[in-house]
């Protein structure tokens, strides 16, 4: 953790905690908006494969939401990265993902971690790419639902991003 980062304490998500959790990522404009009852089940449903970072105060200021693949007990699957915009710029992002790795491989063996990115989200590519380095991993990507998918009118594909086999330091 960085000096930036001192004040700040990484833990679990709690059911209190979703609507902070669904203003952060409503205010982040670019992150698909869940409707809030989606973040409270999700601190209820999915607290022990997701982060959240507290300030001072104990008040959520980043949150990562995840789950562990039914099909692939062995991956972790990140659904969100948020960071309130008072708090960018202290690689917060990055800690949030590094403690979540940490704690998720520790207690339940993880192997891989796997995100999808849209193609114009730069911030998150380069926060996965880094992540690879970091621990050493090896980054593969491809496509994994094309624009034709989206019922919803045009819509960019999302890259699957796949990042492993996880090194022991992040297990």
């Amino acid at each position: 953790m960085t000096a930036a980062q001192a004040d700040l304490q990484i833990d679990r998500p709690r059911v209190a905690d979703g609507a902070a959790l669904w203003r952060i990522a409503r205010d982040s404009k670019v992150l698909d908006l869940n409707s809030s009852y989606s973040y409270l089940l999700w601190c209820r449903d999915f607290a022990a494969t997701s982060a959240v970072a507290r300030d001072e105060r104990g008040e959520p200021v980043g949150f990562v939401t995840g789950y562990v693949r039914p099909d692939r007990p062995d991956t972790l699957l990140v659904w969100q990265v948020a960071v309130d915009e008072a708090y960018r710029g202290r690689r917060l992002a990055a800690a949030l993902l590094d403690g979540l790795a940490a704690r998720t491989v520790a207690e339940r063996g993880l192997t891989t971690l796997e995100t999808t990115i849209s193609p114009d989200n730069t911030a998150s590519q380069r926060l996965f790419t880094s992540f690879a380095e970091r621990h050493g991993a090896r980054l593969e990507r491809e496509v994994l639902f094309d624009t034709g998918l989206f019922p919803d009118g045009p819509h960019e594909p999302e890259v699957l991003h796949r990042i492993g086999p996880l090194p022991a330091g992040a297990r």
